[in-house]
């Protein structure tokens, strides 16, 4: 597999000369400032392009080209943005950058209660409390009827919550739910915004009524329209999973959660060139999910690969495991995935955050060292299963 990096653009305090000093072969970016919607130019592409490639290393996946809301709710500007999304795609292609990440995730993308959560080691790390996350919910969002999508242990846990919840423990809530989560991969609230909570329940507003066989209509929809500017530039389309796995957040549903749904994906628009992100972190989340055996399966139309892991908790929770632990057990992955025979672009996705990493001001989940550090512990593991490869040991 290809060693690659998610880097944002000339502003991030972690510079190319910095990767390609660390062994980073790929680039794993996006045209940021271009807000959803609007048009990838060719010479901006290229701009971007050029300029990683002056360090040595080559662009290999747009990680994310945004889909619109209004494609995923069918707006009435929905044939609209899919058109701009079919030019950027062909721009895309004239340039040859050739591997397009995306996902169809209503409202939310990746969803964290937690961005700085401890080990006895003295690193931190990603964590998902689940009655944290219904707290949000109930009692922030007050969400019509929210109480009604929780089991009764967690609604228990919520009121005991409640009693000691200060507005500072609130105010953190929601920048970890909602805001520093979203913002920097151009997600719909931002750091600026004066009242995300009311925001945010607007765009909620907006997929009332849409359930969850009218919102995997909207993507087999999507999909039909794009496949054809995939097929003429060779673009694998590659859709990331549901962050975490659960069939439904916030009212809203999820549709990409489990072997079933990418099952569902892959054969609504059969095509190779719509394909998956395959993000071990993301499905080991769900306790439901057997992240080899879903690996095993779609291996064939997997694009891309974010190696990373979990661990499952009591009670609904989570958190993001270092890259030789969980349950997502990333060396069997990657003898899977090397036994494809087609380079596949990887990332170790996010890192725990060390050696002053979470005070270093890096986008959540994606400090330098931490990532660092696991990238030297996967490509230790790669080497490792190539060696296999090689000498016919699998």
């Amino acid at each position: 597999m290809e060693k690659t990096w998610r880097w944002f653009g000339r502003k991030d305090r972690i510079t190319l000369e910095m990767l390609r000093q660390i062994g980073v072969e790929g680039i794993v970016t996006a045209l940021h400032e271009i807000p959803n919607g609007e048009i990838w130019t060719l010479d901006d592409i290229n701009d971007l392009k050029f300029y990683i490639e002056s360090y040595g290393m080559r662009w290999s996946v747009v990680e994310s080209l945004p889909v619109s809301e209004e494609i995923k709710y069918a707006g009435t500007q929905r044939d609209r943005l899919i058109e701009n999304y079919k030019l950027s795609l062909e721009n895309l292609g004239k340039a040859g950058v050739k591997t397009v990440c995306y996902n169809f995730m209503p409202v939310l993308d990746w969803a964290r209660t937690d961005l700085k959560h401890p080990w006895e080691d003295g690193t931190t790390s990603l964590y998902f409390d689940y009655a944290r996350f219904a707290y949000f919910d109930i009692k922030i969002l007050q969400r019509e009827g929210a109480e009604k999508d929780f089991p009764a242990y967690i609604l228990e846990k919520v009121g005991e919550l409640d009693k000691t919840m200060t507005d500072a423990d609130r105010h953190e809530l929601v920048d970890n739910i909602i805001v520093k989560t979203q913002g920097f991969v151009n997600g719909n609230i931002s750091e600026g915004d004066k009242e995300p909570v009311r925001k945010f329940k607007a765009l909620l507003d907006l997929y009332k009524g849409i359930s969850r066989d009218q919102l995997r209509e909207n993507l087999r929809y999507f999909l039909a329209a794009v496949m054809p500017v995939c097929d003429k530039y060779d673009i694998n389309l590659c859709i990331h999973p549901d962050d975490p796995p659960m069939r439904e957040v916030f009212g809203l549903s999820r549709i990409v959660t489990d072997a079933e749904d990418i099952r569902w994906m892959l054969n609504a628009v059969d095509n190779f060139h719509n394909g998956l992100t395959f993000c071990a972190g993301s499905l080991s989340a769900g306790a439901y999910n057997d992240v080899v055996a879903m690996a095993k399966e779609f291996a064939p139309r997997t694009h891309f690969v974010h190696l990373r892991s979990c661990n499952v908790l009591p009670e609904g929770n989570f958190i993001e495991a270092p890259h030789t632990g969980g349950r997502a057990n990333l060396v069997e992955l990657i003898r899977i995935f090397e036994k494809e025979g087609r380079n596949l672009p990887m990332r170790v996705d996010h890192g725990k955050d060390i050696l002053g990493d979470s005070e270093g001001g890096y986008n959540p989940g994606y400090g330098f060292y931490g990532r660092m550090w696991a990238l030297g512990q996967v490509t230790g593991m790669m080497a490792a299963v190539n060696d296999e490869i090689k000498n016919n040991k699998i």
